[in-house]
């Protein structure tokens, strides 16, 4: 089997330990890598994870273009990098024309953390300057937050029919998938499997998986929340044939990120 982990986030050795103790603290959950650059890698390697998508979010409009740097800089045969921007920064039209240049495939949003609503006036506008083949991950659902809300995220997708590579992480709603049920399940959207299967039971991924459609699903791990063997030994718990646990470790991935492992 190949494996392709679309949403892995990493930090500087010099904040990943305080960074981590944070997430901890947020989610009253341990996790259970340490988030830097070599402890990624090393969970990839022992994992033989073919490719993985890496990823952090601006929680302030100042922090885009250094952040965008880092991740272009961690770019390698196989890792891809989504890059973050912020409503309010000054120049998303350019700052999106030149993470292109520097190689960042796509963005990531975690809107509980940067503050904002997914479908308020200012993020919305921002949305009409994006590409509409580009990958856009959203942190989804919170029980504690409405900014991440599937409703907010099936609201911005009737606004934006044309973006087609909106992913819902979590399935479409962490801690709330009664919502994703109701708002996303059965859309036009991909969902990846991260931080799911602590909290959901394996029948209730795997029947969320079938009625969403299988070929609409990402593996992902949430790294450094837990390792990348134990994301695969997650992922094998929900009762799937192998063509379909193919479709979610990698071919989904390899459909929607233009490549061939």
């Amino acid at each position: 089997m190949k494996y392709f982990d679309v949403h892995c986030h990493v930090f500087p050795d010099s904040v990943a330990p305080k960074v981590v103790a944070s997430l901890e603290s947020y989610y009253h959950e341990p996790w259970r890598r340490t988030g830097t650059v070599a402890d990624l890698h090393e969970s990839l390697e022992d994992a033989h994870i073919d490719k993985a998508v890496f990823l952090a979010s601006a929680t302030r409009p100042d922090q885009v273009i250094n952040l965008n740097n880092y991740l272009a800089s961690l770019l390698g045969p196989k890792v891809i990098c989504l890059g973050s921007l912020h409503p309010d920064f000054a120049d998303c039209k350019g700052e999106l024309a030149r993470m292109k240049q520097i190689g960042l495939t796509g963005l990531k949003f975690h809107p509980d953390f940067q503050k904002l609503y997914i479908d308020e006036p200012k993020m919305m506008r921002l949305y009409e300057l994006i590409p509409p083949e580009m990958p856009i991950l959203f942190h989804v659902g919170d029980v504690a937050s409405d900014h991440s809300s599937p409703k907010r995220l099936a609201n911005m997708l009737d606004h934006f029919p044309h973006l087609k590579n909106v992913i819902a992480a979590h399935m479409g709603g962490y801690s709330v998938w009664n919502e994703s049920w109701k708002h996303l399940v059965g859309r036009d959207v991909w969902f990846d499997t991260s931080s799911t299967f602590f909290k959901l039971p394996p029948h209730e991924v795997t029947r969320m998986i079938l009625a969403h459609g299988v070929d609409r699903v990402l593996w992902a791990t949430d790294y450094p929340a837990l390792s990348h063997r134990d994301g695969i030994a997650e992922a094998r718990t929900l009762d799937l044939t192998e063509e379909q646990f193919a479709q979610i470790f990698y071919k989904n991935a390899e459909r929607l990120f233009g490549v061939k492992l």
